[in-house]
């Protein structure tokens, strides 16, 4: 998931097991998952507050999160043009990626509005398999028995939540649907933000995608429209919370962790964020947890799990003098937190880009 490399098998990884002074210098990083998470579990409650159309919501979320790091980007690439200027294919592969997250979160926004919160998350969350399968036609390798396993149940939950939701209501079925189109488009994104990421920092490329990401969802508002002023105040604070706390908070907080804690902790841990999002649903929203709901969820986090622990097995099969370069497991793997919008790096590396501009 959005990882590094495991520790040893031998590692005990529970704080009351190290010293005083290591349980305390891992407080925040754990303070921070737990931040992060809660964050990324508040992506569709604010949508659902704010109310508005999925291309507008996603155009502030984005717009006012790429302004709050338009310094830090700024300074960065000033540090980086000094050994050079960026790579041109690279800073267009970024460009191509802003307009896949784009997809992905007008049509992911306007899928929490016709559905459940929680069908929505769980659903859009399913990036990890479809990024598998792009994988596996764009990079001609072949994928193992685990892989396929976790496909199947992936596919089984979701068939079985999109069926019932048709059922229920043709409006929900439409909303879940449109769930699992954003999953397909964040998987594109991930694929080419990765190779963006070649020859460009985290958060340049980051930042490139976000800010074409704004302008495209400017235009589908603009092309359908679909006005970006007259809501109330209250769908204003939430795309204010969207933007802060899911976009920039969330994306720093999960990088600062990544920095300092296992993959083995982190990625089970964000893999629980569908989950919260159904129980903040049920007070928040007023949105109950149905047994299909669990049923069909269960299959999908079960899917999701199995691939990212293939990810992480292939991981641990590969020699210590193989290239650093991402493996088709790796990217797999590090596909999950699709709220964050950018994939968190493995060694925090974007919040030390952010802090220090280095």
């Amino acid at each position: 998931m959005k990882r590094m490399s495991q520790p040893p098998a031998t590692t005990e990884l529970t704080c009351s097991a190290l010293p005083a002074s290591k349980s305390q210098s891992l407080l925040l990083p754990y303070l921070a998952l737990v931040i992060g998470t809660l964050g990324l579990g508040f992506s569709a409650i604010f949508v659902k507050w704010a109310n508005v159309p999925g291309a507008v919501s996603g155009f502030y979320r984005m717009g006012l999160a790429a302004l709050i790091m338009a310094a830090p980007f700024a300074r960065d690439v000033r540090r980086r043009r000094q050994n050079g200027p960026l790579s041109r294919r690279h800073v267009w592969l970024a460009v191509l990626s802003g307009l896949f997250f784009a997809g992905d979160l007008g049509t992911w926004n306007t899928a929490v509005l016709m559905t459940s919160a929680s069908n929505a998350t769980f659903l859009g969350n399913t990036a990890p398999i479809w990024v598998g399968l792009g994988t596996l036609f764009i990079f001609k390798q072949r994928l193992g028995r685990a892989f396929w396993v976790g496909l199947a149940l992936g596919v089984a939950g979701s068939a079985w939540m999109v069926g019932q939701d048709f059922l229920a209501n043709p409006t929900f079925g439409v909303g879940s649907v449109l769930s699992l189109i954003a999953a397909f488009f964040y998987g594109g994104y991930f694929l080419l933000i990765q190779r963006a990421r070649e020859r460009l920092s985290s958060l340049t490329t980051w930042w490139i995608s976000a800010a074409v990401t704004t302008v495209a969802l400017a235009g589908v508002s603009v092309a359908f429209g679909q006005s970006f002023t007259g809501y109330p105040v209250q769908s204003y604070l939430s795309l204010l919370g969207l933007a802060l706390v899911t976009q920039v908070a969330a994306y720093l907080a999960v990088n600062y962790a990544l920095g300092h804690l296992p993959a083995a902790i982190v990625a089970p841990t964000l893999l629980g964020q569908p989950i919260l999002t159904a129980l903040l649903a049920v007070p928040l929203l007023g949105q109950p947890i149905t047994w299909t709901q669990i049923a069909g969820g269960a299959l999908v986090i079960a899917g999701i799990w199995i691939v990212n622990r293939y990810a992480d097995a292939e991981k641990d099969e590969r020699p210590e003098a193989a290239p650093k370069s991402n493996t088709v497991p790796e990217i797999v793997g590090q596909s999950a937190s699709r709220q964050i919008g950018s994939p968190p790096t493995a060694d925090g590396q974007a919040l030390q880009e952010f802090l220090k501009g280095e």
